[in-house]
């Protein structure tokens, strides 16, 4: 998500992400295409790149 210099636009995309984060992680168990269990590595990835980079 791109740094805005708003604070509620910033709350509210740390609402969205970690939901996101919640709900993809539920699924995870689920039989999910392999597409889609890349996709999530990948995310979880570009995730760890960017905590890296704070």
């Amino acid at each position: 998500m791109a740094s805005n210099d708003d604070p509620k636009q910033d709350k509210i995309e740390k609402y969205i992400d970690e939901n996101l984060k919640k709900v993809f992680s539920d699924l995870e168990g689920d039989d999910m295409p392999t597409e889609i269990i890349d996709l999530l590595s990948v995310l979880r990835a570009q995730d760890e790149e960017l905590k890296g980079k704070k």
